[in-house]
Formats: structure tokens, sequence, C-alpha cells
């Protein structure tokens, strides 16, 4: 079995529009949840969000080329090619058909169909666009991104809600691991921030609707209300061990375990025994060959909706106890839906390659239902050699992964 590494990646998030940008606000503990501006969301009852602030796609692609793709495909891309460039990889370092493409996204292009579907509705059929389908379907991204790179291996788009990049980052994991692939493009996009994207969540009554940006995502606070829609995109380059070292790459990290469990529970919420979510980090942790007592920082899914946090904190306690530090990045960046995973599994191998572990951010009093050892400013430098990261999505998806430090 092939050992699968890290070699590059990258981002568009409310914290930057790069990994560095958003290391380095991450490390700050600044936070990228904001006053909603890209429509007027009064109606709605929900007024922050995580945004993408001053993006522009054709810093790394052609104009003519992003004018073509909906936002969320602009996202994935634009990560991509930041996660390429940093693995140093060329064309005459890999079998095209070899390098496979697998992403995440929970809803695709809602910016186009919300475009479309209006225009429709004001102007009549006959002025819908020719690219509405391929600009919303979700499977553009990974059909996009395998065009550029000129892919030739499988290319597809897992769709599981909220665990979707998650999902993905495992699949990739599990072809390098078998020999199928060499290299895999994969991570997760979402660009859900408008205003049928917001107005649906609320009608879940799943969104905050705190006005404070820094009282709107509070995952395992007493007094958490739900959680703040966020986008982005996130890409990361996996490779064979034996591949990265022939051609003299720099390891970021290592994947080594992967799990994947379903509630078979509930259309929305989570199985409240956490068991399920528990059986996935105990694969995780088996594939790697590893203890729970050898993960020293799990980045939860942490939605800071009550359901949530209740049931992944007693899952995290029945199998780890109070000995694993535990943070949620979403306060910081705000819930990107299928893409949350891949931000996430980012932001755990950056902090396990620096040493520094995102800080649980807020002063809010912790849950006593939520009984896990929260990361903060006086615990946060530790290097840890191994780190899980849990996604759990609408419909009872459990995806969790396991990394190594490098």
């Amino acid at each position: 079995m092939q050992r699968v590494v890290v070699t590059g990646m990258g981002t568009v998030n409310p914290l930057g529009h790069s990994v560095a940008e958003t290391v380095a606000t991450m490390d700050a503990g600044k936070i990228g949840i904001r006053p909603i501006t890209k429509f007027d969301a009064e109606k709605t009852g929900i007024t922050v969000a995580g945004e993408v602030e001053g993006f522009k796609p054709e810093v790394r692609m052609e104009k003519r080329l992003s004018k073509r793709l909906d936002l969320f495909t602009q996202y994935g891309l634009y990560s991509a090619i930041e996660a390429y460039e940093q693995s140093g990889l060329t064309k005459d370092d890999v079998d095209s058909e070899r390098m496979a493409v697998i992403f995440g996204s929970g809803i695709g292009g809602l910016t186009t169909i919300q475009e479309q579907v209006t225009k429709m509705n004001a102007k009549g059929p006959d002025r819908v666009s020719p690219l509405f389908v391929p600009e919303a379907i979700s499977n553009m991204v990974a059909g996009t991104i395998s065009q550029y790179f000129g892919a030739h291996g499988p290319s597809y788009v897992v769709v599981t809600a909220c665990a979707s990049a998650t999902n993905a980052i495992g699949e990739a994991a599990m072809r390098i691991q078998s020999g199928k692939a060499d290299v895999v493009i994969t991570g997760g996009a979402e660009a859900s921030v408008n205003e049928i994207g917001i107005a649906g969540f609320a009608a879940l009554s799943a969104l905050s609707k705190a006005a404070d940006p820094a009282k709107a995502s509070l995952p395992f606070a007493a007094d958490r209300s739900g959680f703040v829609l966020g986008e982005g995109g996130g890409a990361i380059i996996l490779e064979s061990l034996e591949h990265a070292q022939q051609r003299g790459a720099n390891i970021l990290g290592e994947v080594v375990g992967y799990g994947a469990t379903s509630d078979a529970y509930h259309m929305t919420a989570p199985d409240p025994s956490g068991h399920q979510a528990a059986r996935a980090m105990e694969l995780a942790i088996e594939e790697a060959g590893i203890a729970p007592s050898d993960v020293g920082y799990i980045n939860a899914h942490g939605t800071a909706t009550k359901a949530n946090d209740a049931m992944e904190s007693k899952a995290i306690h029945d199998l780890f106890g109070d000995d694993v530090l535990v943070s949620s990045t979403k306060a910081l960046t705000g819930h990107l839906l299928g893409a949350a995973g891949a931000i996430e599994a980012i932001m755990t191998i950056s902090a396990l390659h620096e040493g520094k572990l995102p800080i649980n951010v807020g002063d809010a009093e912790q849950d006593p239902e939520c009984p896990v050892t929260l990361v903060d400013a006086a615990n946060r430098d530790v290097e840890v050699d191994y780190a899980l990261s849990n996604s759990f999505g609408f419909g009872g998806h459990n995806a969790v992964l396991a990394f190594k430090r490098w």
C-alpha cells in the first residue's frame, strides 16, 4: 500500500486569499465573519456571514475563463492553482493519466441558479443563459480543474453536504494508497453566501441571528445559537510518497487515516448518541495504526448548533476523554458547507507543521454539555504528531481524516 503525502495547498476563504494569509489571520485569532455586503439581508433576519472580500479571480486565471464559471468553481480553481504551484509539479513530473481530480461541493452553483431563476421570472425563459447548466452543476469544479491541468485520470465531485470535501480528500487518498493514481488534486469549493442560500438555511433555523460578528459563531459555548454561513475553496495536492520523493518534492504532511460512516438517523439532525461519529474517528485512527492517546488535536466539525456540538463533544469524550485538544475554526471562517473540510484540513496540516494550534476563539462560557478540552492561548503552542479533522453533514454523513506531522 502506498503512503500518501501532501505537497501543495491552496485556499481562498474569509480569512485570506492564500494559505499564508489564512494561517497568519488564524494564528492572530482574527475572524473573517462580517456584516453581509453581497445583498440586502435585512429581510432574512441574518446580518453576518463569512464573505470572501475583494476576490479577483484574474489574479490566478484568465478573465475570459473566470467569466464562464460560477463563483464556486472560481474558488475551487483559484485554490487548485495555488496548491499546484506550491507543489512544484510540472507536466514532465507526472503521467497525466495517473493524475486525478476529486473535489467536494455540497450545493454547487447556487449563485448561478439564483441569478438565472431571477432573470427567467423577470424576463422570460428565453433569456436564460446557455451557460446556466454547465455553470450550475456541481461536477464542473472538478471538470474545470482537470481541463486546466490536463489531468486525464478520474475526475468527479463528492456531494455529502458538509462532509463533501473531507470525503473527497479521503477518496483521493484511497486512490493513491491502492496504486491507482500518483497525484490527486483534491479539496472542496462552495459559494452559497447569497440570498437564497441565507434564506434557505435561515428557514431551517440553523443560522445564528447574532448581529455582532464576534458573538455569532460560538462553537461549544453555552449560548451558541447556530452557525454562520461562509464561502470559499480549498485545494490539496496529494501524492504517493514514492512519487513525491522521486521528484524531490517538499512534503508538508501525511494523510494516514480516513473514516466514513452514516448515522442512518435523520435528514438534518445528527444522532445524539454520537456513536457513528465516534466510529468514523475510530476507523481513521485504526487505519493510521495509532491509539486514541496518540492524537493530540482535533479540528472539530463544531458548527455552533445545539445538536451538533453536543453530539460531537460526546463522541470525542467517549473516545478520548479529556486528553485531546479541540477547536472549531468555523468560529473564524463561518461554515463553508461542502468546502469546510478542505479549509479545515489545510488549517490542521498547517498547525501540525508549525506547532501552533488554532484557538477556539470567543470568550463565551463553555457548555457543560460539551465536555471537551478546548484550545486557548495557554495551551496552543504544542508539537502534535497526529491530528484529526472531523466533518459531519446533513443526511447523516460522517467523515474523518487523520494527519501526521512531517
